[in-house]
């Protein structure tokens, strides 16, 4: 983060009044119980306004992420800040925790876990298939009613709802520090947008405070809270009819160990660590060990040897959350360990305890569960696996972890009964505290508990080309690109060095415009980036019910052509032969014929020979009816080609992508030529001036920048693809919001040549136009003794005339003209067989320009 970023998240977090005192935070403003009493009565009017407007997940992605980046940071101004509001006693290593929950890595992962996307919220058909579309769906307002104990949870939760697109009121305990409404106050200075800060109330206010609890609660769709049975009841009073109320109760866990392993003593200094982990404060802390036995002998000295291995353990921290015992608690312990202690004699109990009162373990030979005072105090009980669930069924309510120790087949079975009994989570001896992202917590999915699944049936023929109901309503909207522009360079390089973890898939780059380079990929964007290339490909007119694919893209030396269509397909739930590209053109017609298949996929340079070659075979076959191409384009003639001689019906852009960044734009039924759609949800594209920084005017042709903002591990922003392009204006006739792009060419197709600029789409427009061209076309650049010399190298048709050709050429392009009249260069036209054209090795996709002059 440069030092002005600082700066100005520290004048919108000022802005926000982020230096007062007032404990209340509402939308944006730190204010005081007057103010906040009356914005109470208006609450409804105010959470219709803010879900007036879509939020966009990536927002909450890219203010969490940065969030994340600056509690991680010790020096960093925003961790101070918060660390000053941290509650008496409590580490402030848990801003770092806080922080690495935070990051777009475990947001995204959990999104995807309970919800399935990255994008819950987006319409999408559920089956490429059918006009049928779903998504996620805020329930609306949601209340958080929070606990006094445990600093991360109420941002945490505040954070689950924007994820899944509410308005959320958020409740703390009036002994409370202000911490949370700091952080959501650094949270939303984060969000330009202001979209975030109007999504978010935070309370001060202690339970008694009923009328406060009432108005918050009158008009929510969702109230989660957290507590016992007593805070459950008093919020659940003010909860209205119909809204849902989420239970985050206390719970009980416990420890299940077998005859092979409790006398290990690694499985006793496990066990030991959960016990003295959070001091039992946790709900996932074992309460109770049971030992797989009807043996009261064996229980009694297992308690003994586990007593030996609490005493060595360090004695627990007396500050923060689970330091000392308050009164209450003191007196509960002594009272549980005194009767314990009684019932000894009538043979019921055997208790070990620290002479301090640190930590006490009582052997009891009954096996009903037993909720302990906590504070280093644990049960052990005997519960033979067959008694198992009769035993603890009737407390299924309160039951989260079992922490289970024995072999592997004891696990495989314990697993299954613990959790036919109503335990949620299970866990080995030792890692009973260990989650992971997106774990259910007490049995459910947050996110799910937060959202509504929601369905749009629409009509067949109407929506065929439709993928996502939400193009055709509103543009997306993504953070705004910084930073300077990047070339491939800078990309490439730092691309080997991602972390194992974002390094899950490699693809070579096909070397067409310039040495092959490495782009890698994590599975997660490479599933992101096959769903809306497949989307698009809906767009383009691929119906997945009726046709039959040839996938006819090169396969090989990863390139990642071939694997990804085949990907795509394969999401769609598409037909397809998947033949790659091969030399073998009788053999592919053969194929294409003998299994019927009505569409292509591949290069238009490879389809082209392919049509060619094969020409009488698949003009008396007649069933091809669909091209879709990438990596190059048909020109208006070979178009012409194939509709005319061949009878197809649709050709169009299979997208418009790199290697590097993947799919980028896709065409419509209403695109031709280079014109696209921009793939919105994923990327966002500036226009740059082709020799500077800055915008260009609107229409105007520029450099296409983009920005991905679905990649993990990688910072892909504001990037230079290396191709020319146009903005084009208003709405496109088929309805989507999507902004479009014309290409015009590759950076790389204009030569400097005898000091003048040519440029490859000219000859080929000229060849076309005025020349009768029907075929491919490419420019060759040598350097000789006298002058250099451009040779424009067509392939050879019957009709095709070299010396036709070159006076077009310099009839048509004035500085062509200049530069041979100057004796600067030689001009030649060679008609040659298409098989000759330079191609890359890798795509098989043609060389528009070979410069070999270096």
């Amino acid at each position: 983060m440069t030092m002005t970023e600082t700066t100005n998240e520290a004048t919108a977090y000022e802005r926000h009044g982020g230096g007062g005192d007032a404990p209340h935070f509402w939308q944006g403003d730190f204010i005081g119980d007057e103010e906040a009493g009356r914005r109470l009565t208006e609450l409804p009017a105010a959470v219709e306004a803010a879900l007036a407007t879509v939020l966009e997940t990536e927002t909450v992605l890219a203010a969490c992420d940065a969030l994340a980046a600056a509690l991680c940071d010790p020096a960093h101004p925003v961790r101070a800040r918060l660390a000053a509001h941290l509650p008496a006693g409590e580490d402030p290593a848990v801003l770092a925790e806080l922080g690495g929950l935070l990051s777009r890595r475990e947001l995204t992962r959990k999104l995807r876990r309970e919800l399935g996307s990255a994008t819950p919220g987006r319409l999408n058909r559920a089956d490429p298939r059918e006009t049928v579309y779903e998504a996620w769906a805020p329930v609306g307002l949601v209340v958080h009613v929070a606990p006094g104990n445990a600093a991360t949870v109420a941002p945490l939760s505040v954070v689950e709802g924007l994820l899944a697109g509410n308005v959320n009121v958020l409740k703390t305990s009036g002994a409370d520090t202000l911490l949370t409404q700091h952080l959501m106050a650094e949270l939303a200075a984060l969000d330009p947008s202001g979209a975030l800060a109007a999504r978010v109330v935070v309370l001060r206010f202690p339970s008694s405070r009923q009328e406060w609890l009432r108005l918050m609660c009158a008009p929510a769709d969702a109230v989660a809270v957290w507590g016992g049975e007593g805070a459950v009841e008093g919020v659940a009073a003010h909860v209205p009819a119909g809204c849902r109320l989420v239970e985050w109760g206390h719970r009980i866990s416990f420890a299940y160990l077998t005859g092979d392993v409790w006398s290990d003593d690694a499985t006793l200094g496990a066990l030991a660590d959960d016990v003295c982990l959070y001091e039992q404060q946790a709900c996932s802390s074992p309460q109770v060990v049971y030992l797989d036995t009807e043996d009261e002998e064996e229980v009694f000295a297992f308690a003994e040897r586990f007593a030996a291995v609490l005493a060595d353990r360090p004695p627990a921290v007396a500050t923060g959350p689970a330091g000392e015992p308050d009164p209450a608690e003191a007196a509960e312990l002594t009272t549980t360990e005194l009767v314990a202690r009684l019932e000894e004699h009538l043979g019921l109990t055997r208790v070990f305890a620290a002479p301090d009162g640190s930590w006490r373990v009582m052997a009891d030979t009954r096996s009903p569960l037993t909720a302990s005072p906590l504070h280093r105090s644990v049960w052990v009980k005997p519960l033979p696996r067959e008694r198992l669930i009769a035993t603890l069924r009737p407390m299924r309510r309160y039951l989260q972890t079992a922490g289970l120790a024995g072999s592997r087949a004891d696990v495989a079975e314990l697993s299954r009964t613990a959790l036919a009994a109503g335990v949620t989570r299970v866990t080995p001896v030792g890692a009973m505290h260990a989650s992971y992202a997106g774990e259910p917590h007490d049995g459910v999915y947050a996110l799910q508990r937060y959202s509504r699944r929601v369905a749009v049936q629409a009509d067949p023929q109407r929506f065929a080309t439709t993928a996502c109901l939400d193009d055709l309503v509103r543009p997306v909207v993504l953070p705004q690109p910084t930073g300077p522009l990047l070339g491939k360079e800078d990309v490439q390089g730092p691309a080997r060095e991602l972390a194992r973890a974002d390094a899950e898939l490699y693809f070579r780059s096909g070397g067409s415009t310039s040495a092959p380079a490495l782009s890698v990929f994590s599975y997660d964007d490479y599933d992101t980036q096959m769903h809306a290339a497949a989307r698009g490909l809906l767009a383009a007119g691929y119906d997945p019910v009726g046709d039959r694919t040839a996938n006819l893209f090169y396969c090989g030396g990863m390139y990642g052509s071939f694997i990804s269509f085949f990907s795509v397909l394969e999401r769609l739930g598409g037909v397809q032969l998947p033949l790659s590209a091969g030399p073998d053109h009788r053999a592919t017609a053969r194929t294409i014929v003998e299994h019927r298949a009505d569409t292509l996929f591949g290069m238009p340079s490879y389809l082209w020979q392919l049509l060619r070659a094969e020409g009488e075979t698949l003009r008396a076959y007649g069933g091809l009816r669909k091209v879709f191409y990438g990596g190059e384009h048909f020109t208006e003639e070979q178009r012409r080609t194939l509709e005319t001689e061949f009878g197809i019906e649709v050709v169009r852009s299979i997208t418009y992508g790199s290697t590097d960044l993947g799919p980028l734009g896709y065409q419509c039924a209403d695109s031709s030529g280079g014109v696209h759609h921009l793939h919105a949800d994923l990327h966002t594209l500036e226009i740059v001036d082709p020799a500077e920084d800055r915008p260009v005017a609107p229409g105007e042709t520029g450099r296409l920048v983009f920005t991905t903002h679905a990649r993990r591990g990688q910072r892909l922003g504001r990037y230079l693809i290396g191709d020319l392009g146009r903005e084009v204006p208003g709405r496109c006739p088929c309805g989507r919001r999507a902004p479009r792009f014309e290409l015009m060419g590759r950076t790389g197709d204009v030569m400097r040549v005898a000091t003048y600029f040519l440029n490859h789409r000219r000859f080929l427009a000229l060849a076309e136009e005025q020349g009768g061209h029907r075929g491919e076309l490419q420019v060759r650049l040598d350097g000789t003794d006298a002058r250099e010399r451009l040779t424009v190298r067509v392939e050879r048709t019957p009709a095709t005339d070299p010396e036709r050709l070159r006076e077009v050429f310099l009839s048509g392009y004035p500085e062509l003209r200049s530069a041979v009249t100057e004796r600067l260069l030689d001009l030649v036209v060679e008609a040659v067989d298409g098989a000759s054209l330079d191609r890359s090795p890798a795509s098989g996709k043609l060389l528009a320009v070979v410069d070999a002059r270096r």
